[in-house]
């Protein structure tokens, strides 16, 4: 078999990617598509086969392929009990006995180790119906990334068959809630996106909330809360920890954001009993203001290309969401209907803007168009809060608070709205904020 090389790079753990070349050349009509949306969208069934090779950790690896498919919406696995063989990773499968298991898509793969220890874990992705390899690629790590190359797989295979950018391979942070209603321990916690892999960033201390990941790096904006002192804008750096003060204010700053290069932060300053949106340079520490009156703005997020930032203001005489230039120029107001509407997170394709909409009791998590059209529904409820996107796009996670003595749960929804899932945590979570892909696009 032929191997080109290319190279995928993590911020996190070095992972090289080998492209395999495909077994046959695949005609176009002969290449697996998923159309998303529509009344008549179906998952695809696709069987993803444990990994020849290491047992245990082939088992892993296809464990978490199986997962992340099965929880993006878009495909149901087929459980391994009606697998009708079990196929070498060197050799064509038995399409027909796939087919006739109603497959559609089988995943094989193995997982080996060099002399060094590092592993080396490879996967087909076949169209059961044409009888062809579509596409397959290689991916050499340490033994302690064999988890992630499960994510890097699953990207591989729902790309190619969804034709919608990855976002497995990525991590959310948010804030885990313990202890009773009245006196919650607020800590900054970052895991996988399926959950896995939690650690705490903060030791409770003090409380951090709105948390949000810069898009060019490894740093976490977040607006610590400690008894008796203004709350304050802070960065961490996930690699070594550091945490620093953002922007030197007499006053309250708050609901930080990054913009697209990470280089600035733009926030929320109370100025008396209103709050205008600034901007801080990271490395100068210059701060600008960029809204200034007598309303209160607020939730300020850059668009992707950091020519715009859409904010929420009460200006009009309720919390609405306005769009300006990202210098302050032409403010207009985008969101209407009824209830308020606030907390807009831009997506990172640039075409939706999500955000909370509040009305008659309930909390609807709800997308639009960037210049407030096409409003829909994504869920809605209790108390659904802090939409925030995934790195594709395709999903928004959100939080959940259902009042009383419990807390808030994580979920996550896709922009169809006909695909939600809970998102496990230890305890209690408010304010997701999904990461940028960890290897870059």
């Amino acid at each position: 078999m032929t191997i080109v090389s290319s190279t995928r790079r993590s911020l996190a753990a070095a992972l090289a990617a080998l492209a395999l070349s495909l077994a046959a050349s695949v005609p176009a009509q002969a290449q697996l598509q998923l159309r998303i949306g529509g009344g008549a969208f179906q998952p695809m069934p696709i069987a993803v086969t444990d990994f020849a090779g290491d047992a245990s950790l082939g088992s892993l690896v296809a464990s978490v392929v199986t997962n992340n498919l099965r929880r993006s919406g878009y495909f149901t696995p087929l459980e391994k009990a009606r697998f009708p063989e079990t196929p070498s990773f060197d050799a064509a499968p038995g399409f027909e006995k796939w087919r006739a298991a109603g497959v559609q898509a089988l995943v094989t793969g193995r997982v080996g180790r060099d002399a060094g220890g590092r592993l080396s874990v490879q996967f087909r992705l076949w169209d059961v119906t044409s009888g062809q390899q579509i596409t397959g690629q290689q991916y050499g790590t340490d033994a302690a990334n064999a988890r992630r190359t499960g994510h890097l797989v699953s990207d591989a295979v729902y790309t190619k068959i969804t034709g919608i950018g990855p976002w497995f391979d990525s991590r959310v942070a948010y804030v885990d809630e313990s202890g009773p209603k009245e006196n919650r321990r607020k800590r900054l916690m970052v895991m996988d996106q399926d959950g896995a892999n939690v650690r705490a960033l903060t030791s409770g201390e003090v409380s951090v909330v709105a948390p949000r990941y810069s898009p060019a790096g490894q740093d976490i904006a977040f607006m610590t809360q400690a008894t008796g002192q203004q709350p304050r804008v802070q960065m961490i750096d996930l690699e070594s920890g550091t945490r620093q003060t953002v922007g030197s204010f007499n006053s309250m700053s708050a609901s930080p954001r990054f913009s697209p290069d990470g280089r600035r932060l733009v926030m929320s300053v109370q100025q008396g009993g209103n709050a205008d949106i600034v901007t801080v340079d990271i490395a100068s520490k210059a701060q600008r203001p960029v809204t200034q009156g007598l309303a209160i703005d607020t939730s300020p997020t850059y668009s992707p290309d950091g020519g715009q930032i859409v904010f929420e203001s009460d200006r009009g005489g309720s919390q609405q969401i306005y769009v300006m230039g990202a210098d302050g120029s032409n403010p207009h107001r985008i969101s209407f209907g009824d209830g308020s509407a606030s907390q807009p997170a831009w997506s990172p394709r640039g075409d939706l803007i999500a955000f909370t909409r509040q009305r008659k009791g309930g909390f609807a998590i709800c997308v639009m168009r960037t210049d407030g059209s096409g409003e829909r529904v994504l869920t809605e409820g209790f108390h659904n809060e802090g939409p925030t996107f995934a790195p594709n796009g395709q999903y928004v996670m959100f939080f959940r608070d259902p009042g009383g003595q419990g807390g808030g749960k994580l979920y996550m929804v896709d922009i169809t709205g006909k695909v939600e899932q809970p998102i496990p945590t230890p305890s209690y979570a408010s304010d997701p904020t999904w990461s940028p892909l960890l290897g870059g696009k």
